[in-house]
């Protein structure tokens, strides 16, 4: 009995799937440098009343196209306005659109592919067919062809990217519906006489949460690009919004002489998607059990 005891004592407490999961992302070297560059501009955002220069709308036209200097740490542009300061508030706006298309779509779609996958028949035949229809269009001509009847504003921008992006979360979500539905858990919860709304709430979703979190990852970044690109062609955010895309296109004019005026908002909406892919990619091995090392 003494020998059982101690034997048990040494035995080390089983670990639970939290501390578990941040133990392999922590090995995830490319990840942590994804995830520091994610926290770097979520405190430049959050600090840019007080790490900002100017205000991002003051204009001084003897500053116009000055290039970077102790006045100006990035430049300013034709305006005289300074990059620095309207990069930083740009940065409130890149994270804030990323988290609210990202909340939207993938709470619409995992409802949605969720109920199809789990209702079956007709339902689901119905539902998969309307995503089918957005998937037949290339998801940024599309996201233009809403923003530009809708009308050009950054909410408008939001709403379409939002629409393009929901069916990949309803495919997903119907997906591991499908599979998990056929579970022993499942099967026993219906057993014991547990509602839809409950099996659904604590047996389907918690388990569908792994690849919905890695998509979503993904989808900042693409998010944040796809935003960006609207705002570039006119259908995003308008000036004076101090809002990547809008910088670098008023800034592509003057390309060739002016550089200062593309490169910083370039470079600002390059390692933004950087670090949101990084993270995804970390999040997927971690996560996806066929790919742990």
């Amino acid at each position: 009995m003494q020998a059982s005891a101690s034997a048990a004592s040494l035995t080390p407490p089983a670990k639970s799937p939290r501390s578990l999961f941040f133990r392999r992302f922590g090995k995830e070297k490319i990840a942590i440098f994804g995830l520091t560059i994610i926290i770097l501009f979520s405190l430049l955002a959050l600090l840019a009343p007080v790490l900002a220069p100017y205000d991002p709308l003051y204009q001084n036209i003897s500053d116009s196209l000055s290039p970077p200097s102790a006045a100006h740490w990035l430049g300013a542009d034709k305006l005289g306005r300074d990059i620095l300061s309207r990069l930083l508030y740009g940065a409130r706006i890149s994270l804030a659109t990323g988290l609210s298309v990202v909340a939207l779509a993938s709470v619409t779609g995992t409802l949605v592919g969720a109920f199809a996958g789990y209702a079956g028949k007709w339902w689901d035949e119905g539902l998969m067919r309307i995503t089918d229809i957005f998937f037949a269009f290339p998801s940024l001509i599309l996201a233009m062809a809403i923003a530009g009847a809708l009308g050009p504003s950054l909410r408008n921008a939001l709403i379409a990217v939002a629409v393009v992006t929901w069916p990949i979360y309803a495919r997903l979500a119907r997906g591991q519906v499908l599979v998990l539905r056929r579970r022993d858990f499942v099967e026993a919860a219906h057993a014991v006489g547990a509602g839809h709304g409950l099996i659904l709430r604590r047996h389907l979703f918690p388990n569908m949460l792994s690849p919905l979190l890695v998509q979503a990852s993904f989808d900042m970044g693409t998010t944040i690009l796809s935003v960006a690109g609207l705002s570039f062609i006119g259908f995003g955010a308008q000036p004076p919004t101090p809002e990547w895309g809008v910088m670098i296109s008023e800034g592509r004019n003057y390309i060739t002489t002016h550089w200062w005026l593309t490169f910083f908002p370039a470079i600002a909406t390059l390692l933004s998607v950087a670090g949101f892919n990084l993270v995804g990619d970390g999040l997927r091995d971690v996560l996806d059990p066929r790919l742990r090392r």
